[in-house]
Order: C-alpha cells, then sequence, then structure tokens
C-alpha cells in the first residue's frame, strides 16, 4: 500500500509521497485488478483495485446520470375521478420501474416530448393501459359497509403491443417490475382508466430513467495494530469497531485482539476516545482500492449497467481525445 490516508483523531492526513510518479500504462496494466466480492439478482458488489479516484467517480457519474432506462413519459388520461389529481396520477406512473432491456430499443425522437401528433412505434416505444373502476361490495350490507376502499396496484398495468412486439416480447419481458406498487385508491363509483407510453431516456434529463437505485463507492478500509492489546482492553477494542472487524484469539489464557476483517470497518473512529489505544492502533485508507456497488432497479443485471457505463466512459474519453488532435492540428 502506496501512500495511503491516514485518519487521526481529528483530521484526516493525505500522504503523497517525496515524489509523484508519472503515468505508466504497462505498470497500471499490471496494477489494474476487479475482483466481484457479492454478486445476486440486482446487487453487486466488487472491488476496483489500482485506478485513481477521478476515475472510479466518473463511474459513479455515469451511471447514475447517463446509462438509459426505459419509462413512462406520455399519459393519456381518458376517465379520472378518483382523488388523486391528473398531474399526480401521471408523475406517479412515470416512476413505476419496467422490466424493459433500454438496449433493446432506439431513442425515441425529440418531438415525441412535444409533438401531440408524434406516433410510437414497436422499435423506440411500449404502449400500457390501464382500465379500473369500483363498484359496490355488497348492495345489501349496511352504508358503512359498502364503501370500502379499493386499492389500484401496478398489477392493473397491461401491457399492448406494438407492431410485431408481441413476437418478440412477453409481458414478463416488459411489464411492470412489482406487482404490488399502490398507485391509488378508488371508493365506490370512482374509475380510472388510461393509457401510458413508455421510451427510452436518459437520467440526466429526469431521475425516472435511472437504471439504478444507487450506486457508490468507498475506499478501502486498512487497521493495523502496532502494539499488543489483551485481556479486558481486548474487548474493549472489539466493542469499538463494527462485528467481524476485531477478533480475539486466547494465548496462554489471555485474549489477545487481532484485526479480523478491515473491509467491515465504517470509519468511525471510536476507538481514539480511549486513551489506552493512543499509538497502538493505525487507521488509513488504500487510496486505489475501491469497494464499489451497484443496485439496479431490476431491468439490467447490475453487471450490464457497469459495462454499459464503461462503454460510455469510452466514448467520452475517445471524443475528448479527437477534440484535443483536431485543436492541435489546427
Amino acid at each position: 500500500m502506496d501512500n495511503p490516508i491516514i485518519m487521526n483523531k481529528y483530521s484526516i492526513e493525505r500522504t503523497l509521497g517525496n515524489e509523484i510518479k508519472p503515468y505508466n500504462y504497462d505498470e497500471f496494466v499490471k496494477n489494474f485488478k476487479i475482483n466481484i466480492i457479492n454478486r445476486s439478482e440486482n446487487d453487486l458488489e466488487f472491488d476496483l483495485v489500482g485506478i485513481d479516484v477521478a476515475v472510479a467517480n466518473s463511474l459513479r457519474r455515469v451511471i447514475l446520470s447517463e446509462v438509459p432506462s426505459m419509462a413512462i413519459e406520455k399519459v393519456h388520461i381518458y376517465q379520472n375521478t378518483s382523488y388523486i389529481l391528473d398531474e399526480i396520477l401521471a408523475h406517479r406512473l412515470g416512476l413505476i420501474p419496467l422490466k424493459a432491456d433500454p438496449r433493446q430499443f432506439k431513442m425515441k425522437e425529440d418531438d415525441f416530448f412535444f409533438s401531440e401528433n408524434s406516433e410510437p412505434s414497436e422499435h423506440d416505444s411500449l404502449v400500457y393501459e390501464m382500465k379500473i373502476k369500483c363498484t359496490k361490495k355488497d348492495l345489501d350490507a349496511l352504508a358503512h359497509k359498502q364503501f370500502i376502499s379499493f386499492p389500484v396496484y401496478s398489477k392493473h398495468i397491461k401491457w399492448l403491443p406494438l407492431g410485431n412486439q408481441k413476437d418478440i416480447f412477453t409481458e414478463k419481458d416488459v411489464g411492470i417490475i412489482s406487482d404490488d406498487i399502490l398507485i391509488s385508491k378508488l371508493r365506490p363509483g370512482q374509475e380510472i382508466e388510461l393509457k401510458m407510453f413508455a421510451v427510452k431516456g436518459l437520467p440526466k434529463d429526469h431521475a425516472k430513467f435511472q437504471s439504478v437505485c444507487t450506486a457508490w463507492y468507498r475506499m478501502m478500509p486498512d487497521i493495523k495494530l502496532l502494539d499488543e492489546i489483551k485481556g479486558n482492553d481486548a474487548l474493549l477494542l472489539q466493542s469499538c469497531f463494527p462485528k467481524g472487524v476485531i477478533g480475539l484469539k486466547s494465548i496462554k489464557g489471555v485474549l489477545n485482539a487481532f484485526v479480523e476483517d478491515s473491509r467491515k470497518d465504517n470509519s468511525s473512529r471510536n476507538v481514539f476516545r480511549y486513551k489506552q489505544f493512543d499509538n497502538k492502533i493505525l487507521l488509513s485508507k488504500i487510496q486505489d482500492h475501491f469497494i464499489f456497488t451497484i443496485e439496479s432497479v431490476g431491468a439490467m443485471d447490475p453487471s450490464i449497467i457497469f459495462l454499459e457505463a464503461l462503454n460510455i466512459l469510452i466514448r467520452k474519453v475517445n471524443s475528448a481525445s479527437e477534440s484535443a488532435l483536431n485543436q492541435t492540428e489546427i
């Protein structure tokens, strides 16, 4: 570990070393690693090793603002007698995540967002509808039992295939990610009838187009014990950190503390509250080792989202290089 960030009691000390080494491509290739730590259907945790913080932050920003997804953009409301205003209802519908993979659709032309005459096509749009009405539960029941609120969930939204979409997709492929998202509640006699149009868009235009719940990173913690810590002090040291960071082992009947897993540390620095640990603990961060986490909303696998972000970042770098080259030639 070169030039760690030292965490003192009241400050953070960034060590830069005696000299700043020039960038070396071969050394970068040798040191760069991506290690997958945890992976599930919607979550991905991995380590980025051997890169600068600017690159890690660029990936995070691209994931949050430039990886596209599908979302409901237009809502044609034919009937809405519920207590929710049309504008609020349309806004709620736009935030419902869709299963559709955005890589299988083209970006809609700009006039779709502003023109009333723009028509959707099977290549760039998905169409959904919702028709639902609440009637009295039992006409012979007492008045206060007749008026029971009827919840409207996302499961009541139905997909309407465009063109040849029914030959390519199923409702499982392009439907709603979760069936139990509450949209509204109807009273007897109230109804909602509307049609929704989903298009491919960028999160920087609207948050509803985000393909992730969130994406973040943190530097890898590093904890070193500079002296032996035994007995009750070992138990106290263990309580200063999250579970699993400090372990205990018995040597000749005496408890001895050791660092079990620095990764689980949350950098609370509680250990500095106790004078008996002065000059016995070194807390630091590894500057070129990042713990990266991506939480997908469900439309795309988080590993695919990461690869899409990489491709976007590569295109940006190539574009910037070409522009710099052209200016140099001029």
